[in-house]
Order: C-alpha cells, then sequence, then structure tokens
C-alpha cells in the first residue's frame, strides 16, 4: 500500500531588497509494508514542524502507543525526530541541514526504528531530507591570477577550477558566466563525478603591447531561484611562451588501503614541458573544490609525488578523486585525474545496542515470548560486515533475527526460578572477517516466582517422646518445612488437623505455632491413660492459590515412676482378720502364701522386689525377692509361737522407687482350737479401736444366740464325734477364705494366668447371709466375719429339728464355754475393765467358730450346695 502526501511550503528569500516568494511542492510518499513507513520533508523546517501522523499510518491506535511506550531510536547522537504518543506525530525536534548530514550523498535520509513494548514491537521508519537553495555557489578563491603570454593563440585553455555549490540537483551549480567576453570564453567539461570543471579559452590573440592586463568576472550559478558566487579574474599578459606543459596521462589510480600512516606514497604525476628556460619549468597543484580532499592528500610542488597527509576510512569514503594541475612558469598548465581507490579492512567490531530489554520475566512465561531486542551494526563492508550472534550456552534462550541487524532474546524452555532465579547472559557478535572481530554485551535477567512448590517437610514422618507428668505448655519439638519458592510463595505456616484421640480433639492434647512449628504439650500426659497417639501438621504456603502439603507426627509418653505397687493378696478386709496356716509339721520350703501386687507403670518401673521388712521370727520365714512367695527356711518347732506376724514390703524398681508395705497373719497350730484361742489376741487390737457402745450390744445378742446354736450343736455332736477326731489331727485343716471377686497371680510378671469358678446353690433364705466362699489351692486361710453369728442363728432354726439326744453334749460344751469366758472376762477385766463384753463376744464367737467347723454338714444341708 503507497499513500502519497503533498506538503506545501513557503520558502521566502530577500535578496537586491526585493521579496520573492514561491511555493515549493513536496511530495511525501508513506509506504506501510512490512512494518516500514517512508517520509519526505525539506530541510531546515522549523522546530515542533510536523513530520507525519506515524499512528494513522502504521494503522496503531494512540493508546497502544502509550501502552507500549512508543518511542524512536537512532544511532545518531542528535535527537532530530521525537514522536507525540497522545497525538500519533512524529515532529521535527532539531533543525536538519542537508549539506552537514548528507554532503552531497543523495537521495538524505534519516534511519529510524520505532519500538513499542508489551508485546515488543519494531517499526523501521525512512525520512529523505530534501535539499532547498540555501547555498550560493562558492569559489576556493577570491581572485584568479593568469599570465598569458601574448603569442598564445586562440582556443588556448585556461583552467578556472570551477566554484562549490553545497546543495544538490536542480539547487546546485548550474552555469557560470564570464564578463567581458571579448578576449576569452567559457568552456565547461563535465566529470565523471557529475561536476564540472571550467576553463577560460582564448577567443583572440593577446597584444600585451596593446593591453598587459585584462580584468575578469566569473560568475557561477545555481537552479531554482538561483543564487550565485563570483570571482575576479586578473591576467597579465607575458611575454611568449608558445607551449604548455602535457602530462604524460590524463587519468591516474592509486589504491590505498585504509587507515594507512599518514605521509604513505599513492603515486606521482609527471607532466613535461617542451619549453626551454623558465618557461620549461613545470610545479604541480592539486585543484580540487573539496577542502576535505585537499587537506587529506599533499603533492609535491615540484616532483608531483602524492602522498597521504590524513587518515583514510573505507566507512567514510570508498574512493577520492584528485584534481591535479601542473603549470609552467609562462602561466601554461594542463590538468589530470587521480583517481584513489580506498580498501576496506576489518577494523571495524560489530556494535551492539540495547533498543528494549525486561528487566524480569515470570517463571511461568510461554516458550517465544520476547526479553530483549536489539541491534547489530558493523560499520565494514563485505565479509567484514557480515555478522554472526552467538549467546552463552546452557541458559532456556535463543537468538532470533526478525530482520537484518536486529535480533530478538526469546524464550526458548520453560524456565524455572527454583532452578535459577536469574541470568547474566551474554550476547557475543562477530564478523566474518580476517582476523574475526567481535563484541559482547551483557544482559541481566530475573525470574519472578510464580507459586508452584508446595512446603516440603524435612522429613516423611516425626516422631517424639514426652516424660508424662509434663507441665502444659511444654516444649515438645519443632517441625519444619520449606518452600522452594521466594518471598511471600515461601512463606511456610503450620496448622494442626483436625483428628480425635480417645475421642477428644487432638487440640487438646497438643498445639503448633503457626510460624515456627513449635508442638506445644497443651496438657499433662499420663502414661497409663495414653501411651502414645498419632496427628498430622499441614504446612501451607502463602501464595496464589495456596499450596501445602502435611506430614504424621508421633507423639509416645515415656514412663514416670509415679505409681507406687498395689497389693492384690493379702486383701485388707476391713474388721476381718485373715490368717495363713503353717502346720507345725510343715517342712522347709513349706509355702505359706503369696504376695500378689502389681505396678501400673511399665518396664523397669513395674519390676517388682519383695522383701521381709519385719517378722516374729526372722529365722523361720523368707520371701521370694521375684515371685513374692513367702516360705518356711527351717523346721518348725514347739517352740516355735502360734502368733506370726510378718511385714512384707514390696518395691518397684524406679528411680526413685516406691513402695507398699503388707502385713500378714501367721498361725503355726496343728489344731483349729489352738488357732482360734490366738485368732483373738490377732483380732483384739483391730476390735480395740471400735465403737464400745456397739459391741457390748452386739455381744449380748451373740451370747443369747449362742445358747439356741448350741443345743442344736451338741446334739449333732455325737453323730459326727468321728469328724471331729478327724479334724484335730490332721495337718491341713479346712478354711472360710474371703477374696475379693478378680484377682491376679504377678508372680515375677505380675499377672495370674488361672482362673477359679465356682458354682453356689442357696436356699430361700440365703441371700441375707453375708458369708462367702472361696478357694485358692495350697493356701489356708481363716476369716471370721462379725455377721457370721447371724448366719449361725439361720442356721439353728433351719436345723431345730435335730435328736434330742444330742441335748447333753450341748449343754456339756456351753458350760465349758460358759467357764471359759468367764475366765477371759476376768483376766481382761483386771487391766481393762471397759472391755468385758468384748471380750465376752469374742469367745462366744471362737465357741460358735468351733461348731461350724466341726458340723460342717449343717452348712452342706442349709445354706450350701458345693459343687
Amino acid at each position: 500500500m503507497i499513500v502519497s502526501y503533498s506538503i506545501i511550503g513557503a520558502i521566502e528569500t530577500m535578496p537586491d531588497a526585493m521579496i520573492r516568494r514561491s511555493m515549493l511542492f513536496f511530495i511525501l510518499l508513506v509506504q506501510i509494508a512490512r512494518g516500514q513507513v517512508s517520509y519526505s520533508i525539506p530541510e531546515e523546517r522549523a522546530k515542533g514542524s510536523m513530520v507525519g501522523n506515524i499512528a494513522q499510518d502504521l494503522g496503531l491506535d494512540l493508546q497502544r502507543l502509550k501502552s507500549g511506550k512508543a518511542r524512536i531510536y537512532t544511532r545518531d547522537s542528535t535527537q532530530y525526530i521525537e514522536l507525540n504518543r497522545n497525538t500519533g506525530l512524529l515532529l521535527i525536534r532539531e533543525k536538519m541541514d542537508r549539506e552537514s548530514l548528507c554532503a552531497k550523498t543523495t537521495p538524505c535520509a534519516l534511519q529510524l526504528q520505532m519500538i513499542l513494548e508489551n508485546p515488543m514491537e519494531f517499526y523501521t521508519i525512512t525520512i529523505e531530507i530534501t535539499d532547498i537553495n540555501d547555498n550560493a555557489p562558492s569559489f576556493q578563491k577570491t581572485d584568479i591570477k593568469f599570465e598569458i603570454i601574448e603569442s598564445a593563440v586562440a582556443g588556448a585553455g585556461f583552467m578556472l577550477g570551477g566554484a562549490f555549490d553545497a546543495d544538490v540537483g536542480t539547487n546546485d551549480l548550474q552555469s557560470y558566466s564570464l564578463k567581458p567576453t571579448d578576449k576569452f570564453r567559457l568552456e565547461l567539461h563535465n566529470q565523471a563525478d557529475g561536476s564540472k570543471n571550467v576553463e577560460m579559452i582564448l577567443e583572440r590573440p593577446l597584444d600585451r603591447e596593446t593591453q598587459s592586463l585584462f580584468t575578469l568576472l566569473l560568475e557561477a550559478f545555481d537552479g531554482g531561484d538561483p543564487l550565485s558566487g563570483t570571482v575576479q579574474i586578473h591576467v597579465t599578459v607575458l611575454d611568449i611562451n608558445d607551449n604548455a606543459p602535457v602530462f604524460t596521462q590524463k587519468v591516474y589510480k592509486a589504491i590505498l588501503t585504509e587507515n594507512a600512516l599518514k605521509g604513505s606514497k599513492l603515486t606521482t604525476v609527471s607532466a613535461t614541458d617542451v619549453d626551454d628556460g623558465s618557461n620549461g619549468y613545470v610545479t604541480y597543484y592539486i585543484a580540487s573544490k573539496d577542502d576535505i580532499v585537499r587537506n587529506m592528500f599533499i603533492i609535491d610542488l615540484y616532483s608531483g609525488e602524492v602522498t597521504l597527509n590524513g587518515l583514510v576510512d573505507f566507512e567514510r569514503a570508498s574512493r577520492y578523486q584528485l584534481d591535479i594541475q601542473a603549470k609552467d612558469q609562462g602561466g601554461l598548465s594542463d590538468s589530470c585525474k587521480l583517481i584513489i581507490d580506498v580498501l576496506d579492512i576489518n577494523d571495524n567490531k560489530p556494535v551492539i545496542s540495547l533498543l528494549s530489554m525486561s528487566n524480569s520475566v515470570s517463571e511461568d512465561s510461554t516458550p517465544g515470548t520476547v526479553v530483549a531486542m536489539m541491534k547489530v551494526d558493523d560499520a565494514d563492508s563485505g565479509v567484514n560486515g557480515q555478522i554472526h550472534c552467538i549467546i552463552n550456552d546452557n541458559i532456556p534462550f535463543a537468538l532470533t533475527s526478525p530482520s537484518s541487524n536486529f535480533i530478538s532474546l526469546r524464550i526458548e524452555q520453560q524456565l524455572d526460578r527454583e532452578r535459577d532465579a536469574e541470568y547474566n547472559i551474554s550476547v557475543t557478535c562477530s564478523d566474518q572477517g580476517v582476523p574475526v572481530l567481535s563484541s559482547s554485551a551483557s544482559l541481566f535477567l530475573q525470574i519472578s516466582d510464580v507459586n508452584d512448590n508446595a512446603p516440603v517437610f524435612e522429613k516423611s514422618h516425626y516422631e517424639a517422646c514426652v516424660l508424662e507428668n509434663n507441665k502444659p505448655g511444654l516444649s515438645i519439638f519443632t517441625v519444619k518445612a520449606s518452600d522452594a519458592d521466594w518471598n511471600q510463595n515461601a512463606r511456610v505456616s503450620y496448622i494442626l488437623e483436625d483428628s480425635t484421640v480417645n475421642g477428644v480433639s487432638v487440640s487438646s492434647y497438643v498445639s503448633v505455632h503457626p510460624d515456627s512449628g513449635l508442638i506445644t504439650a497443651v496438657c499433662s500426659f499420663d502414661y497409663e491413660q495414653l501411651k502414645d497417639f498419632l496427628f498430622r501438621v499441614k504446612a501451607q504456603d502463602g501464595g496464589s492459590p495456596l499450596l501445602s502439603s502435611n506430614v504424621t507426627v508421633k507423639i509416645s509418653m515415656k514412663d514416670q515412676n509415679d505409681n507406687a505397687p498395689q497389693v492384690l493378696y493379702p486383701v485388707k478386709t476391713g474388721a476381718s482378720v485373715v490368717a495363713e496356716i503353717v502346720p507345725r509339721a510343715a517342712d522347709v520350703g513349706y509355702l505359706v502364701t503369696k504376695v500378689v501386687a502389681v505396678d501400673v507403670d511399665s518396664g523397669q518401673n513395674a519390676w517388682l522386689s519383695y522383701k521381709l521388712q519385719k517378722a516374729t521370727d526372722r529365722a523361720l520365714f523368707e520371701v521370694g525377692l521375684q515371685n513374692g512367695e513367702i516360705r518356711t527356711v527351717r523346721q518348725v518347732t514347739d517352740k516355735d509361737a502360734v502368733k506370726q506376724k510378718l511385714t512384707v514390703v514390696v518395691e518397684d524398681n524406679g528411680q526413685p522407687s516406691r513402695s507398699a508395705v503388707v502385713f500378714i497373719n501367721v498361725a503355726v497350730a496343728d489344731s483349729f482350737p489352738e488357732v482360734l484361742s490366738e485368732f483373738t489376741d490377732f483380732t483384739h487390737e483391730k476390735l480395740y479401736d471400735e465403737n464400745l457402745t456397739f459391741y457390748l450390744v452386739l455381744s449380748l445378742a451373740a451370747v443369747s444366740l449362742l445358747f439356741i446354736y448350741c443345743m442344736v450343736v451338741i446334739i449333732s455332736v455325737k453323730i459326727y464325734r468321728w469328724r471331729q477326731s478327724r479334724f484335730l489331727y490332721q495337718p491341713n485343716l479346712p478354711v472360710i477364705p474371703y477374696y475379693p471377686s478378680h484377682y491376679a497371680d504377678t508372680g515375677v510378671t505380675g499377672t495370674l494366668p488361672h482362673g477359679y469358678n465356682y458354682e453356689v446353690c442357696m436356699t430361700t433364705d440365703s441371700r441375707k447371709s453375708d458369708c462367702k466362699f472361696s478357694t485358692l489351692g495350697g493356701q489356708n486361710v481363716l476369716v471370721v466375719d462379725p455377721s457370721f453369728t447371724e448366719t449361725m442363728q439361720r442356721a439353728i432354726k433351719a436345723n431345730n429339728g435335730l435328736e434330742s439326744e444330742y441335748s447333753t453334749l450341748v449343754k456339756t460344751m456351753l458350760y465349758s464355754s460358759q467357764n471359759k469366758q468367764n475366765r477371759n472376762v476376768q483376766k481382761h477385766s483386771k487391766s481393762k475393765p471397759y472391755h468385758k463384753n468384748n471380750l465376752i463376744f469374742k469367745n462366744s464367737i471362737t465357741t460358735t467358730v468351733n461348731y461350724f467347723i466341726f458340723f460342717p454338714q449343717i452348712f452342706e444341708k442349709n445354706i450350701f450346695c458345693k459343687k
């Protein structure tokens, strides 16, 4: 698509005090194709003048110019063109002089680039600067002097050198005029570079005698509204010199390598003059109009040797053309041309210009995203100017070239900030010359983080041990999780996941600090109630969206020795007395009883040991250290007391150790009455502290009932006399043990693996009885309960129909029992008269127990049915 615009400018000039006006029409061609647009403007336009509407010409929205931060880039240090983002207009920022920018080069154009970001785009803008006639032709000298021999023939030529006009095209030098024209005329010679050499041709022979001096005016005109320049020519007519110097070649050529040293010899020109004397003496001059050329090269005045007087740069000029004149002393001259070609060498490194650069890019950017735009220039030509760019290896970026001399840095692979948070990218551009020249640019790019990593705990699971009976608020240990992300995305907080332990929320046991992950005990732990428990801790980051992970934590309790041993057997039964019976015929090692104890602690805190602390006769008994078995150490003798009291201490193995004490009464006897006689002493201390009134009333009632019991029992004595004899002489007497419902044998391990089950058949009224039966193998225990008399009363009532033939025996036993009661009362009344009723009661119980033992059939028929 080609769009043309016409710009009408008014240029006013005022030569000769007269105002001239003319209208110049400029055609502005804007070509939009592949992101390129071109404009054409005249030089010397005022600041702020409009060049064109770039937004409209490129089809861009003004908002895009603002959001994309549109800007103009140029390699020149002077910014001639600026962009107004609000209007989309290109404006002149600095006045431009075409002659300063391009000299004689045509067309004269500025190459600009417009850069847009987000997304990154660029456009090439070409602005052609057209010439206006703002420079008049000028001559190198204000006066030109010639000495012409009078014998010069018509047609002789004299080189004037011509004028120089900095303008180009129609505004350049167009014509010359010479005044007066009666002796000389002008002749113009076109040169290969488009310039014209002016030669003054003699029209008529000169006569020095008639006129020896001529003053001519040479005027040069350019095109358009013409401007002119003048020079005066002074001609002095000399005596005859009829031969002019002649160059051996009209065109000389030389080759010069750029950056050659000053003073380097290029070539030698030569001209000859056949005249003799001073008329044949030739001198050489450089007649070029360009000051740069005249200053760059020098010629030897006499030898014609051309040497380099400065430094040549191929990138500025690749060819020079010199006009050389040879003059003799008579004023005759000849001219030739010296064409100097400059050879390029690889003396320029590539220049990398950063057009646009993103300081940071998100790690989730898609491959192909442009992060930087650069322009690379090499002033050399040919292969010396061919550029190849690379970046350092092992980075996820690549270079692409959207157009010549432009490269873009794009993302080639998926980025990962956790792997590389930043990149130092080195861009190296090299040319193809010899030697190879290269330059580098470093780009620093940071990778911004996205929340793509969940927190990770240091361990797959955690275990900790806490000593029981801890204080609430105890710091147990710390869970630690790390997040590979950065900043807020890596800020980890800890949350206790809701769960239950034994039906109670885990938050009642522990808490987790949300920042440090410190796990703290909320309550005091009890190993005997809770040995360990599990819960989960969640770690979540502060990113969006939130990412989290969890870990299982196990808290185990460590036992403390905070529980003393508990004695399961023998059992303290309140007012009743437990006694173990040892027959006097017992051998060494006889098992008297076994102390059974447990410790609810664990480990060594529950390892129990048994020690005999006190004993009536320490030489008679010993206690197993591990199993608590009480055995006889020696043979029992008749001298041993019937009543033996043992104190056994049960200790655990904790630090510090805890203990329990159990008191055991042992009766050393072969007969049951002997045991009963001592049994009253065993219970004396226990009953001593009871309420006196209660025992007195109870004793009276017992004595009344005992009379009835005795009558029934005596009747049965004769029938069961054989059973009496059996009980008196057998070593193992039957017992009535009293035990709690459930106990276990600790032994070494602390548990009894044996169980005992009994079936009991009760009578209709047996639910009112407090008598209980149990059996423990290998043990003999005597238990007397205060409620025993009530049971005996019911038994006698149930057997009130027994034969009367036993009445005599009952009376005899009752009389004996009464006498014994009286003796005991008298014995104790001396020291403790207020216990008289107590003694009567105890003697009554003793007698009653004897009868019940001797006549167990009463229990078999009326109370128990033992299976």
